[in-house]
């Protein structure tokens, strides 16, 4: 099968192109290079350094014999999405390539704005390019548990059933995301909702929640075929900070209560997820939803695990809890559904079974290279007057827990 990966440079991009090739598709990537500038801007950087994508396509031809086809572009200019798509006539697109951050989202008004115009044209362009030029593909996109917050019933794949006056139908499940970032995920789903419904295209939404982990099958063949790994406050996930902390002998910290439940996978059932995808496609006009993770942790417990790991590697490991910088529930009920994707075979890593190989000690390797100054968050949720004196006094947080 033919496959366009866009945001081929990415975290997940990159492993996903390679994992596809070696099953036999024939696979092309685009990128704009965007997360490199941006982590450039805030003078952040992977923890493992990692080649162009130019070269790690020359390194995947010498280590596997197959070519990955790689293009350079932005998906915001119609007319490069119009002749990528035109050049690779693919079956199926899994479509990464947006700004993925919510605190960057949020950290002034420029990049508010950014975010959206960013994410929410370039997939506008692709929906009315797929319409022109390749109706028959299979778009997956990657939408984010995010999408639907922590509402006080459980949550469905995607839709739900309501009744009211008498009357029912089958909506399209209430949305309430919790930053710009998320926002734009949701308007992505109401886009290609429509898009779908109109002009009669087919989309899988892979409503994906924390992806962990450093190493794929494919990554681990050579050192110059590594995927990035963020531990930043902006780029990173507070897993990541957490085992980063361990290593480096900082608290882990842990905002507010600790009690924000979210849904986490690994990075190869990720991978095995878009595959799932992509062997089962939807019928023309459909638009489906996959809750996409397989388990779910507080912060706290995250921060347990990885404390309780961590010490069996010899790490002194202490965890200090840390004013919470976003405007979230941090007691709340959450029970999502995420089944769909187990239907289809997906059989999942749990977390406990590889922090240790395949993080901490990745982390370990690597110790030399973090940079203590870029972990401790200094974006803010909440309003500017008040976000003054809250800065500060995350400041005087973050002292006390480096001493």
């Amino acid at each position: 099968m033919r496959i366009l990966v866009l945001g081929g440079d990415g975290y997940l991009g990159w492993p996903t192109a390679m994992y596809l090739s070696t099953r036999g598709h024939e696979v092309a990537v685009l990128d704009n290079f965007a997360k490199r500038r941006w982590e450039m801007e805030l003078n952040v950087e992977p923890l493992i350094p990692i080649h162009t994508l130019q070269d790690r396509a020359k390194a995947w031809k010498e280590v596997s014999g197959k070519d990955l086809e790689v293009f350079v572009g932005d998906l915001r200019n119609f007319e490069t999405v119009r002749s990528v798509l035109e050049s690779v006539r693919p079956e199926a697109i899994v479509h990464y390539g947006e700004q993925p951050s919510a605190p960057y989202s949020m950290m002034d008004h420029n990049r508010a704005a950014f975010t959206q115009i960013n994410n929410i044209i370039g997939t506008l362009n692709l929906l009315w390019a797929l319409r022109d030029y390749a109706p028959d593909c299979h778009l997956v996109k990657l939408g984010t548990m995010g999408e639907y917050g922590t509402p006080n019933i459980d949550i469905e794949e995607g839709f739900i059933e309501i009744e009211y006056k008498g009357r029912k139908d089958v909506l399209p499940y209430p949305k309430q995301a919790g930053s710009f970032y998320h926002l734009t995920k949701v308007h992505d789903s109401h886009n290609i909702l429509f898009a779908c419904r109109v002009w009669k295209l087919r989309s899988t939404d892979l409503n994906q929640g924390v992806v962990y982990g450093i190493q794929t099958e494919e990554t681990v063949l050579d050192p110059r075929l590594a995927t990035s790994f963020h531990y930043d406050e902006v780029f990173g996930t507070a897993l990541n900070r957490f085992c980063v902390q361990a290593v480096a002998g900082i608290a882990l910290t842990v905002y507010g209560k600790g009690h924000q439940l979210r849904g986490f996978l690994n990075i190869r059932d990720t991978l095995r997820c878009v595959e799932l995808s992509i062997l089962n496609p939807p019928k023309a006009g459909e638009y489906r939803v996959f809750n996409q993770f397989t388990e779910t942790f507080t912060v706290t417990q995250l921060a347990e695990l990885v404390k309780s790991e961590g010490e069996k590697l010899g790490l002194k490991v202490s965890i200090g809890p840390l004013e919470n910088p976003r405007v979230e529930a941090e007691e709340h009920y959450y029970n999502p559904t995420h089944r769909k994707l187990v239907d289809l075979g997906l059989v999942p890593h749990l977390l406990s079974d590889v922090l240790v190989d395949s993080m901490l000690k990745e982390i370990q390797a690597h110790a030399s290279r973090i940079k203590k100054d870029i972990i401790l968050p200094r974006v803010r949720w909440n309003t500017r007057a008040d976000s003054k004196e809250a800065g500060k006094r995350a400041l005087a947080s973050a002292a006390i827990i480096h001493d």
